[in-house]
């Protein structure tokens, strides 16, 4: 590990849409700054994501300086979203989790609607200080966390991504490899380690920030969709079957919760500390 560098960074404004790859983030208690912040959700306020609408993959986000996005997509012209006036909110649901969120405008709502062709709304979380409590299984109190999935950060390294594809390449759907990280949707990538070695992490640095490794991540459909053209094959969750199948959940990477709160740099130096 003593060769071990943050290889890249990534951001995520918007929940399933695309990202932006900083070469430093700040780091908060629920994650990078900025990262999953909004959210669109349907008519019945459930999240909205890559798994019924792979379109999204193709929904460019520009971060704003004041927290706000700019929207682009394949044929529509782009929307500028400011940040919306955090006193009228509603409750919407991400998972199992009931939460508060501010709707932006109305031309927001319609032009995510109009391009995901259903109705979508989007939304935003103003405090993600108190919004969202982590998995108590794997969190300590008062430990919170964005829209993401379930976990502030999301890791994930080069060299197992490399053995996932050598994997790939000996299987029944080989055409479809070598992948790509962006299948994976990480926030912090990692290089200079031995294939799958994150599996057995349970605290790591990066630079002067300290982070506690929470639980092994369980991979979707959404690995399957090409995020250049969202398309959809079989793997890589197929192989992940085959070989990283732990209980019911097929993993690959790992979800970090963040000990200290800084800035972290691509070329930062990362050290396991149990």
């Amino acid at each position: 590990m003593a060769n071990s560098v943050l290889a890249s960074i990534h951001v995520y404004p918007v929940k399933a849409a695309q990202g932006h790859a900083p070469r430093e983030a700040v780091v908060e208690p629920w994650g990078l700054a900025g990262d999953r912040r909004w959210m669109l959700i349907d008519a019945s306020g459930k999240a909205i994501t890559q798994r019924p609408h792979p379109r999204l993959a193709l929904t460019a986000v520009e971060a704003l300086p004041d927290g706000g996005v700019r929207l682009s997509a394949p044929g529509r012209e782009p929307l500028t979203v400011a940040v919306p006036d955090p006193l009228g909110t509603t409750v919407v649901s991400i998972w199992k989790d009931k939460v508060d969120a501010v709707p932006a405008d109305e031309a927001a709502h319609l032009w995510c609607s109009e391009w995901l062709d259903t109705e979508a709304r989007l939304v935003h979380m103003a405090d993600p200080a108190t919004s969202r409590p982590i998995d108590p299984a794997h969190a300590r109190a008062g430990e919170t966390v964005s829209f993401a999935d379930g976990y502030p950060l999301l890791l994930t390294t080069r060299s197992s991504l490399d053995a996932l594809n050598s994997l790939i390449a000996q299987g029944d759907h080989c055409d479809e490899g070598p992948l790509p990280m962006n299948r994976f949707r990480p926030n912090v990538v990692v290089e200079g380690t031995p294939p799958w070695a994150e599996d057995d992490w349970k605290r790591i640095a990066v630079g002067e920030l300290t982070f506690r490794v929470a639980k092994k991540c369980g991979r979707c459909v959404v690995t399957t969709t090409d995020q250049r053209t969202a398309d959809r094959g079989k793997e890589p969750l197929r192989t992940l079957a085959r070989h990283r199948r732990v209980g019911d959940q097929l993993v690959f990477g790992q979800n970090l919760v963040p000990e200290t709160t800084g800035t972290v740099h691509v070329g930062d130096p990362v050290t396991v500390l149990e």
